[in-house]
């Protein structure tokens, strides 16, 4: 019988710590194949080593645990079991119905051993045979999660990109950009006359300035303007691609966003 595993990612080493402990206690058995730190690690960590389990820290430097998780429904190889994901936080009480209306297991900071005896106990019988796909049901509950989570929105949307070129300061509206794509700790911004510029912003950053009735997430790197969408095509294997007005590249559509396209 294949082991059951687990990766902590945690960024207060003494959190992490207790929370391995307290597991020890309650499921012997279990196996912790990763302790990290931050988000990206946590990412790094599960696609290396496909834990069963993944108790993600709410909280943690550059990478949220809730991205780290979407992050992962988005590189998930195929065929494989998507582990069963539980959210470590010290969010207020009316964060906590997020989590619970989402159906997603939570144990809150410090860690509580009869809260954590909880999740144990609703882990084994999720792992026992007869579940429904493990991927698509953390996509829903994700979907669920971040759109209950409050999102820091501007009172204007921006209008004007100011893009440093050499010695030059370019104006740049954004009416005129067909996509942002992240690009390291920039953001690559693709505009109808075929030019493309970077400016020193992260796409987290630049997220809440823009108007998302126009500009729509569809992929953890990727906001592109709705109405330069083309068409969106899906192959074989059912991933959506879109094409778009006026740009040759093709920009493919994560897990997390595939619900935005839906034929009338």
């Amino acid at each position: 019988m294949k082991p059951i595993t687990a990766l902590i990612a945690e960024d207060e080493a003494l959190l992490a710590e207790n929370l391995r402990q307290e597991l020890a206690k309650l499921w012997p058995e279990l196996q912790i194949v990763a302790q990290v730190a931050h988000g990206q690690a946590a990412v790094d960590a599960a696609l290396a080593h496909k834990p069963t389990l993944c108790f993600l820290d709410i909280r943690m430097p550059g990478m949220t645990g809730l991205e780290a998780a979407a992050a992962l429904t988005e590189d998930w190889p195929e065929g494989e079991p998507f582990p069963k994901l539980v959210f470590v936080t010290a969010y207020d009480q009316y964060a906590l119905q997020a989590f619970e209306h989402a159906a997603v297991d939570y144990v809150l900071k410090p860690v509580q051993p009869e809260r954590l005896a909880q999740t144990v106990a609703r882990l084994k019988e999720a792992l026992a045979p007869k579940q429904d796909d493990a991927l698509q049901a953390a996509v829903q509950q994700l979907r669920g999660l971040l759109s209950a989570a409050p999102a820091a929105t501007a009172a204007q949307p921006l209008r004007l990109l100011q893009v440093s070129v050499g010695s030059s300061i370019v104006m740049v509206p954004v009416d005129e950009v067909i996509f942002f794509e992240a690009a390291d700790k920039y953001v690559r911004v693709i505009v109808t006359s075929g030019k493309e510029h970077l400016v020193r912003i992260s796409l987290r950053e630049l997220l809440p300035q823009l108007d998302t009735s126009r500009f729509w997430q569809i992929h953890r790197s990727i906001v592109v303007r709705s109405d330069a969408i083309e068409r969106a095509v899906r192959d074989e294997a059912g991933k959506l691609s879109l094409h778009l007005h006026g740009c040759k590249e093709r920009l493919g559509v994560s897990r997390m966003y595939a619900h935005l396209f839906k034929g009338l």
